[in-house]
């Protein structure tokens, strides 16, 4: 197996990737925690970059990184980058975009996620990228899930992710896209 390391302190975040690369010849590992990455870029997908070249070059390791969240049309795509920021809590993101939003007719948005990465010299092998479309609801629905998760309804599911099951969002999401698009490319490489 190759090491990969997930440019990531999370571990919540490695187990996810754990979940999605399981069936890959990758052994996949957390970025040293002394190792902080600035996510400089303007994109989604600038960041994902950033934190894999960044994390490789440091470790001379095969790096993986995403970056993800979600953009409101309404809002020219805030929150945007800036996703997790926007708020002290997930009660006060939720809030936040909640008020911004008021009585606006206008409730598209789409989760994005970016996933990059780069091989032990720090150059960018793979870059993809997954959307899944949805509106933001008036208040939230469901206990499950995390972050946006109760405010953001996916019409083709008929439900908010917070309402999915862990399977469903999985294979729906934003993530689960990036991952479903990324895997056969990944399978093409020999680290």
């Amino acid at each position: 197996m190759t090491t990969l390391i997930v440019a990531t302190g999370n571990p919540g975040k490695l187990k996810e990737m754990q979940q999605y690369l399981q069936d890959t010849d990758w052994d996949l590992q957390l970025k040293p925690a002394d190792l902080e990455v600035d996510e400089t870029g303007t994109t989604f997908a600038e960041n994902a970059r950033l934190k894999a070249v960044t994390v490789a070059k440091a470790t001379g390791q095969w790096a993986i990184a995403d970056d993800s969240g979600l953009a409101v049309d309404a809002l020219d795509g805030r929150p945007g980058i800036y996703s997790a920021r926007y708020g002290a809590s997930d009660g006060d993101r939720i809030q936040r975009l909640l008020g911004e939003l008021k009585d606006c007719r206008d409730r598209q948005a789409q989760f994005i996620c970016a996933i990059a990465l780069a091989n032990p010299q720090g150059a960018i092998v793979l870059d993809v990228q997954g959307c899944c479309p949805g509106q933001i609801l008036h208040q939230p629905q469901g206990d499950g899930g995390f972050g946006y998760d109760p405010i953001f309804w996916v019409e083709a599911e008929e439900k908010t992710f917070a309402e999915m099951s862990p399977e469903r969002k999985k294979a729906c999401s934003h993530r689960g896209l990036a991952f479903k698009e990324l895997l056969p490319k990944l399978a093409e490489i020999e680290p």
